[in-house]
């Protein structure tokens, strides 16, 4: 069985997320786009929890299931801000639990420490060392995945608060963190260039805050196995045995790819940031130094460097991305959403994006569309890169789109959808949601 699985995701209760990000929703739109299996988000949280109690049920693997038999396993993601060997750190841990029960020791134990109320991902004066080990003691089952590493402002190593190390962030707990998260401005070969990670499992997830999928599954990691149990789930982090491979969006795609400072409008290539001291070279400020930078700063191996057990990723661009750059509109338009639900007459998208042939994809799409599909697959598809809270921007020849004129940028700023399609605003366009 081959299941495609995003276990970093988030509910309506957490911070800068849609109000209707619900479990139906979540259900609904996980078919739309291909997913398999969902985490639960946010299960700390004590209103989330009450409707993950009411409307999933434990089908006796510790995998939880809807009325309808969608999958979830418990997840959340926990913000530890701490100090530690003089520095400031701010680091997001995803966490999975085999069981309701246990995650509910989990927030037990964390509101002995704080509050859980106020946020999904609530925040706690813990290290990391002492979070593993605390977690591990309520159960050998709960597993803890360092969230998006690379991110400037909250992650394992990044620029604003990070480690260089992942060995002094976990200590002698390190024992039990198996895997780790690539986040959107980072894919597999940017970490295979470091050789303290080669005992890592790689793992892609979406970290949506929002249902709509241009954010659900935009990343994500392929587990094959032979039948869906949270123990499975648990071997293919921990080993590999089961984990397939990932889904990536294209590095550059992700908001925090290259160094910048967007109130000026100043992207820059690591080289670039050296020469000006990492100051913006139009007011002097610092920049965001970004996940290029940081890759570049902590790698002991050259680009291009492939580990002997490297497991396939496929990079793809959100099919609603291309829609939108295609067209020239605002990616939650009515005209885009139709455009999308015409092609999803093949298929799930990422089954349309990965694996459905031209003359397929010709009978539902333009030339020019199917043809953005298939350049998207063979990953011939450039970007603007993303910098300091700006997403890449898929760019394409005039030639290549359905419009004239100057390129637009659809996806920084969508417009509001007309009805009769009823597509809200975003909440994770702007703003540090959506790593």
């Amino acid at each position: 069985m081959k299941i495609i699985s995003d276990l970093h995701i988030h509910s309506k209760h957490s911070r800068g997320c849609s109000t209707s990000l619900d479990l139906g929703n979540l259900e609904k739109y996980a078919r739309m786009k291909g997913v398999g299996l969902l985490g639960t988000g946010d299960f700390t949280h004590p209103e989330w929890i009450k409707e993950i109690k009411a409307k999933l049920t434990d089908d006796g693997s510790g995998v939880l299931r809807s009325v309808e038999g969608f999958p979830f396993v418990m997840q959340t993601e926990i913000s530890l801000v701490y100090s530690q060997d003089g520095k400031g750190r701010r680091v997001h841990n995803v966490v999975l639990a085999p069981s309701v029960e246990v995650a509910d020791q989990i927030t037990d134990e964390l509101k002995k420490r704080g509050r859980v109320d106020y946020d999904g991902r609530p925040i706690f004066k813990i290290s990391c060392i002492e979070f593993v080990e605390m977690l591990h003691k309520i159960s050998p089952k709960t597993e803890v995945i360092p969230a998006h590493i690379w991110t400037p402002w909250f992650s394992l190593f990044g620029s604003k608060s990070g480690f260089d190390r992942i060995s002094d962030a976990f200590g002698d707990q390190l024992k039990h963190v198996h895997a780790v998260e690539t986040g959107l401005s980072s894919d597999p070969p940017m970490n295979w260039r470091l050789s303290q990670l080669d005992k890592m499992q790689i793992v892609s997830f979406s970290d949506l805050h929002s249902y709509w999928p241009w954010r659900m599954g935009r990343e994500a990691t392929l587990l094959e196995m032979e039948k869906l149990t949270y123990d499975n789930v648990l071997k293919a982090i921990r080993t590999g045995e089961g984990l397939a491979g990932t889904i990536e969006v294209d590095p550059a795609y992700g908001k925090y790819h290259e160094d910048g400072h967007r109130a000026c409008d100043v992207c820059m290539v690591p080289s670039e940031t050296k020469k000006v001291g990492g100051k913006c070279p139009k007011c002097g400020r610092p920049m965001t130094i970004g996940v290029h930078y940081r890759v570049e700063e902590l790698a002991d191996r050259p680009e291009g460097y492939t580990p002997k057990n490297a497991k396939p990723f496929h990079t793809i661009i959100p099919l609603s991305e291309l829609i939108a750059n295609i067209y020239g509109k605002g990616i939650a338009t009515k005209s885009v959403w139709e455009k999308y639900h015409e092609i999803l007459k093949l298929g799930a998208e990422n089954e349309v994006l990965l694996d459905t042939p031209y003359d397929k994809l010709i009978t539902v799409a333009s030339e020019k569309m199917a043809r953005a599909i298939i350049a998207n697959r063979e990953g011939k598809i450039k970007l603007k890169p993303g910098y300091d809270g700006v997403y890449g921007v898929p760019l394409f020849l005039e030639e290549e789109r359905e419009y004239s004129g100057p390129q637009k940028m659809p996806a920084e700023t969508p417009a509001k959808p007309k009805k009769p399609v009823k597509v809200k605003k975003d909440p994770g366009q702007k703003g540090l949601g959506d790593f």
